[in-house]
This record gives structure tokens, C-alpha cells and sequence, in this order.
């Protein structure tokens, strides 16, 4: 299958143009590239498909990139968006059609066709995520940047996913788009098992979150879980929000955290081996005094030191982008164990 997909590919982009046309037709020819707004043939210039392979050999005609996400591809990607093809073999189906080849006939070993997975599930949550990006040079990371999250060593736990389904509220607006740039975080078991994924939601440039009533979901399996920065140790943080865990590793990168997502779900989070104090990130508010409360029981009975930590203004990302980092190591020395700030506070 393999073969034939790289055969009829290069056919396409041997007649690269003409594939434009037929399934681009929104768009525009300009020097030697395809203009057009993205792969689903919405006007616009942000999609380019370069039509001709370029003098040094570096670029192959065929080949296009989204600038606005990132994305890109080749021709056959462009016709599985144009045709909404739900298989490999409908799009090499509808390719052979339209450079009149012969259909090959479905008792030619088909690949494997996966099922859907149930909304919602961990199963459901496993491909999310293993169709995400990197989160580094994406939107997911411009949007980061502007919460002043700039550093993401060790945070594999993030990903990017250029065209995250949204499904709509009756409180959102009727015409909200049904996809959206969405970042993506992976809710790990004690083991590193997935079982869930939190989606953020972005604007089209990346610059907020986008324009919808919920922009932050999670699905899957969360009780006892959470998203998993760093390693395990016998010092972690935790806390409610994914933002709220970047913002402290800006000036604590070594120290393993974890974000329960959610107060309810930081109270629940299950305690890894070997741990002996558990710093708590709580927002300032009674759902994160009340978390804080439940851990420290919880805790106590298992011999595991609890020590809160408090931001100077609502949350930690807010003292960061407030204050900045300088400012935000100083709150936490304050509250940091001595032999913890020296070993886990960044100094600059």
C-alpha cells in the first residue's frame, strides 16, 4: 500500500496544477505556487502548494504548507480534506479517478480499518493524542509565550493538534467553527499509561485561547491522574492547572509536578512511590483551600509532608506574568523547605 500511495503521489505532483484546480479551486496561481485560504478550499493565501519542484532541488512539487498552522503535506492530503475520505483506500480511489487510472478492486488486501473509539474514553484520549504535533514551534507554544511560559524542557506531556474537533454548547454562538488549533496534554497514570487528554482550545494565531464558551476540556479517565511534568521523586508539586504547573517550572525546571486539573482532581491524585513532600500550588480561592485540606489528610496518613504554596495574586501564572520570574523564585524561596530551594529554585 505504501508503494502505490508514494506512485500515485508523485503522479499528482506531476500534475500538481491541475490538482489545484480540481480541489483547490478556491484558490490562485501566482509564479509557481497555489494559493488558497487552507485544505479545505477556503479562500484565502495562507496555504501555498508549491506546482513545480524549485531550481536547487530543494523544495518538490507537490509539497504545501499552511504558514497560519504549520501544517503541510503532499497532494494526497489535499484530496483526502477536499473529499472528507475516511480510509487511504478512498483517497488513492478518488486520486486513481481523477488521473483515470484502474480502481483497484477491494479484494486487493485493504489496510485495516480502525473503529472509532467512544467519545470520551481513555482509548478515545490515546489517539488524540498520538495524532498531536510537538508542542515546541507551534501555536500551542505561541500561546504559551504569551502567558510568559517560554521554557518547556521536559514537558513531553504537551502536545499540539492543528484541527481539534470542538463540539459546541447551546450556550455557544450557532456559527462557532466545529475545529479549532487545540493543545493537547496527556493524563497519565502512576505507570505513564494514558487515560486521559485536556484540551486548550486556541485562536487562530495562537494569541489567547479561542473564542468559545468552553475553551478547556478534558476527557477520559481522570481520578487519581493528572498531566505529568518531570520525573517522579522524592520532592514533587503539584496543583490544579496546566498553566499554573509552566509557570512554576519557569523557575523550579527539576522539580517532577503534576496538575490535577482541577480542584477536586488535585485533592484525589494519587501519591507515587517513594514520595516524601508534596508542595501545593493552590490558587487563591476556597475550591483550592479546600484541596489543599483533603491532601493533607490524605497525606498524613501515609507519612507524606504537605507544604502549601501561596501565589501573591489569584494564580502563579499571573504572579509570573506580573511580577516575572526574579519576583515569583522569591515568593517561593520564601515557602520552599531551604535544602528544596537550593536544590530545585533556578538562579539566574
Amino acid at each position: 500500500m505504501a508503494s502505490i500511495a508514494s506512485e500515485i503521489s508523485q503522479r499528482l505532483a506531476d500534475n500538481a496544477e491541475a490538482v489545484c484546480r480540481r480541489y483547490l479551486s478556491k484558490g490562485r496561481k501566482e509564479g509557481r505556487y497555489w494559493l488558497v485560504g487552507d485544505v479545505h478550499n477556503t479562500p484565502g493565501r495562507s496555504l501555498y502548494v508549491r506546482l513545480s519542484a524549485s531550481p536547487d532541488g530543494r523544495g518538490a512539487a507537490g509539497k504545501w504548507t499552511d504558514a497560519q498552522n504549520g501544517d503541510h503535506g503532499d497532494l494526497l492530503d489535499i484530496i483526502t480534506a477536499a473529499r472528507s475520505c475516511r480510509t487511504m483506500r478512498e483517497t488513492l480511489d478518488e486520486a486513481r479517478r481523477f488521473l483515470s487510472m484502474p480502481i483497484t478492486p477491494a479484494t486487493e488486501d485493504p489496510p485495516a480499518r480502525r473503529t472509532k473509539a467512544p467519545t470520551g474514553t481513555p482509548e478515545a484520549a490515546r489517539r488524540l493524542r498520538a495524532a498531536s504535533k510537538p508542542v515546541f514551534h507551534s501555536l500551542a507554544a505561541t500561546y504559551l509565550a504569551s502567558r510568559h511560559i517560554t521554557d518547556l524542557t521536559g514537558c513531553d506531556a504537551l502536545g499540539y493538534h492543528p484541527h481539534c474537533w470542538y463540539r459546541a454548547s447551546e450556550d455557544d454562538d450557532p456559527d462557532v467553527l466545529p475545529a479549532w488549533p487545540a493543545m493537547i496534554a496527556a493524563v497519565t497514570d502512576l505507570d505513564g499509561t494514558i487515560t486521559g487528554v485536556h484540551r486548550t482550545w486556541l485562536a487562530p494565531d495562537g494569541s489567547d485561547k479561542a473564542p468559545v464558551v468552553y475553551p478547556r476540556r478534558a476527557m477520559g479517565h481522570l481520578l487519581g491522574h493528572g498531566v505529568r511534568f518531570g520525573q517522579s521523586g522524592r520532592v514533587m508539586v503539584a496543583g490544579e492547572g496546566i498553566e499554573t504547573m509552566l509557570s512554576l517550572r519557569q523557575v523550579m525546571p527539576s522539580a517532577g509536578a503534576i496538575a490535577g486539573l482541577s480542584a477536586a482532581h488535585l485533592a484525589a491524585i494519587l501519591f507515587p512511590a517513594g514520595l516524601q513532600r508534596l508542595y501545593v500550588a493552590r490558587d487563591d480561592d476556597p475550591a483550592g483551600a479546600g484541596a489543599v485540606a483533603t491532601l493533607t489528610e490524605r497525606a498524613t496518613a501515609t507519612g507524606i509532608e504537605i507544604v502549601p504554596l501561596e501565589p501573591r495574586l489569584d494564580d502563579f501564572n499571573s504572579d509570573l506574568r506580573t511580577f516575572g520570574r526574579e519576583r515569583l523564585a522569591a515568593n517561593l524561596r520564601a515557602q520552599l523547605r531551604a535544602e528544596d530551594a537550593q536544590l530545585y529554585l533556578r538562579t539566574e
